[in-house]
């Protein structure tokens, strides 16, 4: 088992539990059909009371990530984890609390460019930073995001380092901004030549197209985004329950 928690974050504790035990499934510290310490174990080893290791625990089992056997104990679940698609964190963040490693790639650098006619796009027939990224599991690509960002909003955002890391994460460092809420749509989008191509999937198969819009203080609808979900390999969720930031 790792490190100790931060007391002092304002992510609660078995929220900071729950993302630690994600990281060790997704480096392979925990694998798949492996049984994870018990409650007394991870209580004792975090400094942390059962109910605090309960919740923690009960919110990977809810994500699939953990299964219970009764009699048996809690083990690294073997069924395809669910992602919850709706985090203020960013993508990183929602694979990463799923205890999912997604390693993803630029199709697209970073660029001021003019957006098509899109009607869902707040951005469109205008100009907006525009980047296009690939996500993968295990060398399976399962992600393809297109996003938008208001040059008002993100002065200069061409000049930042969007190469490699959490995009949300380069927001909060090099413009002190969070998002504060969200707005999201599902439907189904059948692959088009390029998807397919890109994805590595037949044409015609079918996808979960998300379209997200993000808030900020003082700046409303500054973030736009497509994502294309395969669901083969995952399964694609989201947490009606509450979203908070990661």
């Amino acid at each position: 088992m790792d490190g100790m928690l931060d007391p002092d974050s304002p992510v609660p504790l078995y929220r900071q539990l729950a993302d630690e035990l994600s990281t060790q499934i997704s480096a392979g510290r925990l694998s798949a059909g492996e049984r994870i310490p018990s409650e007394h174990q991870l209580a004792k080893h975090y400094r942390l009371g059962r109910p605090t290791v309960r919740q923690a625990t009960e919110v990977l089992v809810r994500r699939r990530v953990l299964e219970r056997r009764r009699g048996s104990g809690t083990f690294v679940s073997d069924v395809p984890p669910e992602v919850d698609l709706f985090s203020l964190g960013g993508t990183l963040a929602s694979f990463r609390r799923s205890g999912i490693r997604l390693q993803t790639r630029l199709i697209k650098r970073l660029r001021l460019r003019s957006v098509a006619g899109d009607p869902d796009n707040p951005f469109a027939r205008r100009s907006a930073y525009t980047v296009e990224r690939l996500g993968s599991v295990n060398r399976k690509p399962v992600l393809l995001e297109r996003l938008y960002f208001a040059p008002d909003v993100f002065p200069g955002m061409d000049q930042a380092p969007v190469d490699a890391g959490s995009l949300s994460q380069l927001i909060e460092q090099r413009y002190g901004l969070r998002p504060r809420a969200g707005r999201q749509t599902f439907r189904v989008h059948r692959a088009d030549a390029g998807l397919a191509r890109t994805l590595k999937l037949a044409s015609g198969t079918p996808l979960v197209l998300v379209k997200r819009t993000l808030d900020f203080p003082r700046a409303l609808t500054a973030i736009f985004a497509e994502l294309y979900c395969h669901t083969d390999e995952l399964v694609f969720a989201q947490d009606i329950g509450g979203i908070q930031h990661a």
